[in-house]
């Protein structure tokens, strides 16, 4: 099913008609896109909503470099795919990361043309979270205790995140209770973003910590079911172990009764 949905999330991938060398150039490239994928996040916020200069352009050097890295990888592909226009629909993720990033190095000066940018870069950042994420491998009851590390990993990050961005926030404890109620999309109202930082960082969060959520819970509903299918796994082998003692009993005495006929 997960192999029906890439394309329709832009990351389709080689397919498998493809030559060698375009299988072989996206092995490679795996991990390296992967961590360009991640630097969208702070990219985006060092650069859009950083109040300081040196945020800013630390945030346009990151966009630089992904901008450079999604359009190199996305003309080596295509150069040698095939079929070229087939990789490009299949893979439109990596144009629009390179429109996006764009968009906020040309510093657009409207406010509208400015919130659809930053949108448009949340969009990006919730498409390339899920394709980190689809790298992962499947989820079977082995990965809950990684999925359980990394969702506490991100909200505690994510409260550091709020505990600096948010004046309403005194302690590390309620940075960590705002990302909480804000990753679990809860919304108590006691603690909210104020400032335009700290609502983008939330909005952020929300679309990180819903998905790291949902996984979370389906590992642990995989780690139950991964335990009654071990169950049925023993029982079943245990009935064909007696099937066999059976049929062997059953094969002996036929033996038998015709050397007693002989």
């Amino acid at each position: 099913m997960m192999a029906h949905l890439l394309p329709l999330l832009g990351m389709a991938g080689v397919s498998q008609n493809e030559t060698h060398q375009a299988h072989l150039w996206q092995r490679r490239l795996h991990w390296v896109m992967l961590t360009l994928a991640v630097l969208v996040i702070p990219a985006f916020y060092l650069h859009a909503v950083g109040q300081h200069p040196l945020l800013q352009r630390i945030g346009a050097y990151l966009d630089w470099i992904v901008v450079a890295g999604f359009a190199g990888e996305t003309v080596l592909m295509t150069w040698l795919c095939r079929d070229k226009w087939h990789y490009l629909i299949g893979n439109w993720l990596n144009l629009l990361i390179i429109l996006a990033s764009l968009i906020s190095l040309l510093g657009v000066a409207d406010a509208q043309l400015l919130a659809l940018a930053r949108l448009l870069r949340v969009a990006t950042i919730a498409l390339l979270f899920t394709r980190v994420l689809g790298s992962l491998s499947t989820i079977t009851p082995r990965t809950t205790p990684f999925l359980l590390v990394l969702g506490l990993a991100l909200m505690a990050l994510a409260g550091a995140g709020f505990y600096w961005l948010e004046p309403t926030v005194h302690s590390y404890a309620q940075g960590l209770w705002l990302a909480f109620e804000s990753g679990a999309t809860v919304g108590y109202g006691d603690i909210v973003p104020t400032t335009e930082a700290s609502r983008f960082f939330a909005v952020i969060v929300v679309v990180i910590g819903f998905a790291m959520l949902s996984l979370v819970t389906a590992s642990i509903t995989a780690f139950f079911i991964g335990k009654d299918e071990t169950r049925l796994r023993l029982e079943m082998h245990q009935d064909i172990r007696a099937l066999r003692a059976e049929i062997k009993s059953l094969q002996e005495q036929l033996d038998k009764l015709n050397i007693t006929k002989q």
